[in-house]
């Protein structure tokens, strides 16, 4: 629902929270909001040659990852896989190497399984509305408005937590935020707003307002720095100072603590490692040898052993910490040093020697272990 009142003007001189405003203010409102992202947007590398392409890999990368982390992720992904017919015919683990340290690493399985498709399907041009594109692996309503708008300038709202957020305070929503009903309705408000001129233009303006000006909360610069926001006057919170209360959004779950033991064994310029199973978290990955709970000194020598490791040396590790969506490892390690290990890919527990090299170029490992990459390795 929203907080109107007819004596209150809101969104463009009508009642805060009425999506049903008047052409003109509507036009108005794009007016205003272009004018500022002209020249207070952010410049960014996959903006200055806004393909199907670019625009694609960078939406894909800026999910749920920070705009800086990604910049030097998206400049190296482009050097290796510069077109569709690269990515589709790369390797799989090649692409996952490239990835490694983004996260959610389906994102990038599903990258390789689209390009193919686009070639496949689409003679390797990609779908031009949000519509065909959400029929693509890994392309869901967010990213298909987003490309379908910036690529191919079709007017349609990409939906994402920033956009919800400038929502909820522009119209005075006070739905829970993450809601059927309060999507719908910013669907809406956006359409009724969007120019049919700039559609793409608009939905990054509205992203670098929601990066840039209507944080979060209290961090909202509007209630520092009232200039700051190109659209304070079409704001309902604004006008009723509310924008350190809105958006309404859902309590939080509390995270699953997992505790793991961490086992980096190697020799002198090789270190122990396994594939992770094929389904389930960071499925199909690399991984140092690990275990359910923290093991004693003792035990984790025994591991060893099962693995078929002589152990010459063994040394704890500082502890790490890696937050997943819903949970939480809290890790600890030992470092064995070791002389014998059976070589090749089918050694037990499927472990196997990977050199420096090797490591560096072809096996990518989870951020969740780079804390126990060793030092002098």
């Amino acid at each position: 629902m929203t907080d109107t009142d007819p004596g209150k003007p809101g969104a463009g001189g009508n009642p805060a929270g009425n999506t049903e405003t008047g052409g003109a203010d509507c036009a108005e409102f794009a007016r205003t909001l272009l004018s500022w992202y002209d020249e207070c947007g952010r410049r960014l590398p996959w903006r200055e040659d806004p393909s199907p392409y670019h625009v694609w890999i960078s939406e894909i990368m800026l999910q749920q990852t920070r705009v800086e982390a990604v910049k030097g992720y998206y400049a190296r992904f482009l050097a290796r896989f510069p077109d569709l017919r690269a990515l589709a015919g790369a390797d799989e683990d090649a692409v996952l190497k490239c990835w490694e340290g983004l996260g959610y690493y389906s994102r990038a399985r599903n990258l390789k399984r689209c390009a193919s498709q686009i070639l496949e399907l689409y003679d390797g041009q990609m779908p031009e509305t949000a519509a065909e594109l959400r029929k693509l692996a890994g392309i869901g309503p967010y990213t298909s408005a987003a490309i379908a708008s910036i690529a191919f300038q079709e007017a349609v709202p990409a939906i994402d937590g920033n956009l919800l957020r400038v929502f909820a305070r522009l119209a005075l929503c006070r739905e829970e935020i993450t809601s059927p009903a309060a999507r719908a309705a910013a669907e809406r408000f956006y359409r009724e707003r969007m120019p049919a001129e700039r559609p793409g233009d608009f939905n990054q303006a509205l992203m670098d307002l929601g990066a840039l000006v209507c944080l979060p909360r209290e961090g909202a610069v509007c209630m520092r720095d009232p200039a700051a926001c190109p659209v304070r006057s079409f704001c309902g919170a604004f006008s009723r100072k509310a924008c350190g209360s809105l958006p309404v959004v859902p309590a939080k779950k509390k995270r699953e603590i997992d505790r793991r033991t961490v086992l980096v064994i190697r020799d002198d310029d090789r270190v122990l490692l396994r594939r992770r199973p094929g389904r389930g978290l960071l499925a199909g990955l690399f991984e140092f040898p690990n275990y359910d709970g923290w093991l004693s000194e003792s035990e984790a020598l025994e591991k060893a052993e099962m693995l078929g490791i002589e152990p010459l040396h063994i040394r704890p590790l500082p502890p790490a910490k890696h937050i997943f969506t819903h949970l939480e490892w809290h890790m600890r390690g030992y470092e064995l040093l070791t002389g014998s290990f059976p070589d090749g890919p089918d050694g037990p527990d499927r472990c196997f020697f990977a050199s420096r090299g090797t490591l560096a170029r072809t096996c990518a490992l989870p951020s969740a272990f780079t804390a126990f990459v060793p030092d002098t390795f």
